[in-house]
């Protein structure tokens, strides 16, 4: 058993800065008390009065797939392909995958880009790990789609749809209704096998993944302006999705619309310029006017957009433009966790939870902070030297 002595710890899970220790074994934490004595064959850490957090965790990235090796997020040759799996275009020798885990990234979600109206499917993944089979969490874990500016701008120079968004948001509504239509004839399909008769049904590769998301895939829509997180709450309603809005730029316009809406908001990146329209009213006090007005929301580099190299200190801005630290502290984890449906695995310290931790050397979101100690699965993955 591995034994982490005098954590300053954040757990996520009611403890907030108190001196605890943290029990691990395996892959998972077994306790989570104080004064734990270790026994004979134990390996003990002593974190020595320093914060100790759950791995961080950023629900929406496109690491490894776009970046100075090549772009391979975005198919741009029609723009409904639900068949894609951004699994197959990940890869998980560069380097940007080290920058996270020195970061205290542990985990991430790895999506494809927004220039189609469905774009396929995210993959969860650890920041490091012995094996590719290791680090995949999970290889198809939500359904990616997009509104606003990046797809018309794709599709509306070739002269098809959509040009504008009243053809993104049919294009979205056609593509559910054939999935949903498709799935009622699979599921008949199953039934005529089970009951040993024959059966004319033609699969299809598409409809068979986007079909997913009636049986609670969670559905990633990229949308920036209210307009366009308006569509992604209705279109959300109509068909009964499991809905994240990413990016939610403008959410701080339209607070009783996503408290009502109820789904999962991921703000950012909010950091660097306004290079496109749909970004103009974007503002660093924006999580601030969420927090106060009660609106659960977790936070994105959409990396590459912001290298990870910028995941802390983009926490720090927001925090200095009114972000409290302790919900900052729960964005980028418990919080992200629930946002991926992964927080009965990740996002806190607790017995049966992933021996996911950071050992900071000095504060997250304070100047200069940085992770000493990073363990992945119980595992040390990153030292600092």
């Amino acid at each position: 058993m591995l034994i982490i002595k005098n954590c300053n710890l954040i757990s996520m899970s009611g403890i907030y800065k108190e001196l605890y220790d943290v029990a691990v074994e395996g892959k998972l934490i077994r306790k989570v008390e104080k004064n734990l004595m270790p026994k004979e064959g134990d390996t003990v850490i002593d974190a020595g009065g320093k914060i100790v957090t759950p791995g961080f965790i950023e629900p929406h990235c496109h690491l490894g797939t776009a970046d100075s090796g090549g772009h391979d997020g975005n198919e741009k040759t029609g723009p409904v392909h639900p068949e894609l799996r951004i699994i197959d275009a990940i890869d998980f020798h560069s380097d940007l995958f080290d920058r996270a885990l020195k970061t205290g990234v542990t985990t991430l979600a790895v999506g494809p880009g927004s220039s189609n109206i469905i774009g396929g499917t995210f993959a969860y993944v650890k920041s490091a790990g012995d094996t590719i089979a290791e680090r995949v969490i999970k290889e198809e874990a939500a359904m990616k789609m997009a509104l606003g500016e990046n797809p018309k701008v794709n599709y509306s120079k070739r002269n098809q749809m959509p040009s504008t968004r009243m053809g993104a948001a049919a294009l979205m509504r056609k593509a559910l209704y054939q999935a949903k239509e498709y799935r009622e004839k699979w599921l008949a399909h199953q039934e005529k096998l089970e009951k040993g008769e024959e059966s004319t049904f033609s699969y299809d590769l598409a409809m068979h993944s986007l079909m997913r998301v009636f049986d609670g895939m969670l559905v990633k829509i990229h949308a920036h302006q209210a307009n366009d997180i308006r569509t992604a709450l209705r279109v959300g309603r109509e068909f009964g999705l499991n809905l994240s809005i990413e990016h939610c730029t403008e959410g701080w316009k339209m607070i009783d619309e996503l408290k009502e809406a109820g789904a999962h908001y991921i703000i950012g990146p909010t950091m660097g310029g306004k290079g496109k329209l749909e970004v103009e009213d974007k503002r660093y006090d924006s999580p601030a006017i969420l927090e106060k007005a009660g609106v659960e929301f977790t936070l994105t580099t959409d990396s590459h957009v912001i290298p990870m190299e910028g995941y802390l200190p983009q926490v720090a801005m927001l925090i200095r433009h009114g972000l409290t630290e302790k919900t900052a502290y729960e964005c980028v984890t418990i919080r992200a966790a629930r946002a991926i449906d992964m927080a009965d695995t990740i996002g806190t310290i607790e017995p049966g939870k992933d021996a996911d931790l950071v050992i900071w050397a000095s504060e997250p979101f304070k100047a200069g902070g940085k992770p000493e100690t990073v363990l992945i699965g119980g595992t040390i993955r990153y030292q600092m030297a």
